[in-house]
């Protein structure tokens, strides 16, 4: 491994990733998130394990990034994977929390947000993950609003991913994006997906099928003077979705019970996605793992061609 410090905040990278990063090879960052608050060990190790083969498969790098002592690990080596999965009350730290945890010298999972912040640091200009936070139902009134929108505003690194769930308001999340100026392309898709619906209900604002036009919309927006993310959706396959009305159902029956249990605030999130696992019989747990990884294989994939595009205008 070796450390970079950036002004004040040490980045440790991993071997390879400094490698590609020099060589201006493709590098897709990738969230540690995953590993510490999804499956239970030592699935969720394997897991974490299977979304970098799939970057591989796409043709680029991957860099999943999370903190540890004090430092931004850019890159977690096999070793740093499993002892992130073994080790229990990892806290998740989004953006806002990072100079906090870094101050502690804590471990800390990396969210959306958060991995943002630390891939354009790092001189990533991609990242992937198999859902993005949006917009809340009911937030006219609770104003609650995933940090992963507000971030999308400050960081410049292209995203990508297979839409948000379905238990958000995904129409304010895409009139956000919208306000904010943030493209959102779909990639050989009509819709905006659903995490593992293949569509939310709305249609994209744009669709783009092509690789190199993907490369260079990306430089075109920043060239333009944008210091925000570009977000590329891209939807779980066919084979493997959920059907959209049967979440839909199992939403609706979950709110009305959380309202009646006072279920609220960041609970409620957790309760939800529960309620759609126990009424698809599990059915979404493995469609979840089928996102993680074709989100991956795709950042991969586009990644590449970003790459090539650069070398290509020499930039």
């Amino acid at each position: 491994m070796s450390a970079y410090p950036h002004e004040s905040i040490p980045l440790v990278f991993s071997a390879e990733v400094a490698d590609a990063i020099h060589e201006g090879l493709p590098v897709v960052a990738l969230e540690s998130n995953v590993i510490t608050h999804g499956l239970p060990y030592p699935e969720n190790a394997a897991t974490a394990r299977k979304v970098e083969e799939a970057v591989r498969a796409g043709g680029s790098v991957p860099a999943t990034i999370a903190i540890e002592s004090g430092k931004i690990v850019v890159g977690m080596t096999d070793a740093d994977i499993e002892r992130f999965a073994s080790t229990p009350g990892i806290p998740k730290v989004s953006s806002r929390d990072m100079p906090v945890v870094l101050a502690q010298g804590r471990m800390g999972a990396l969210t959306v947000a958060s991995s943002l912040v630390a891939a354009e640091l790092a001189g990533i200009p991609f990242f992937s993950s198999a859902g993005i936070g949006g917009v809340h139902r009911g937030a006219e009134t609770s104003m609650d609003v995933s940090s992963d929108l507000i971030q999308f505003t400050r960081s410049k690194v292209a995203v990508v991913s297979a839409g948000a769930k379905k238990i958000l308001d995904l129409g304010l999340t895409l009139e956000y994006l919208e306000t904010q100026c943030v493209p959102v392309v779909s990639y050989r898709s009509d819709d905006f997906p659903a995490f593992y619906c293949v569509s939310s209900g709305f249609r994209s604002p744009m669709r783009l099928d092509d690789d190199d036009v993907i490369a260079r919309a990306i430089e075109n927006h920043w060239a333009l003077g944008n210091h925000s993310s570009f977000l590329i959706t891209t939807p779980v396959r066919p084979e493997e979705a959920i059907d959209s009305d049967e979440v839909d159902a199992a939403i609706a029956e979950a709110t009305a019970a959380a309202e009646r249990d006072g279920v609220r605030g960041q609970a409620i999130t957790k309760y939800l996605m529960r309620a759609v696992d126990a009424a698809t019989q599990g059915r979404s747990s493995r469609a979840n793992m089928a996102v993680l990884i074709s989100t991956a294989e795709v950042g991969g994939r586009l990644a590449a061609a970003h790459a090539r595009y650069r070398r290509e205008v020499g930039g």
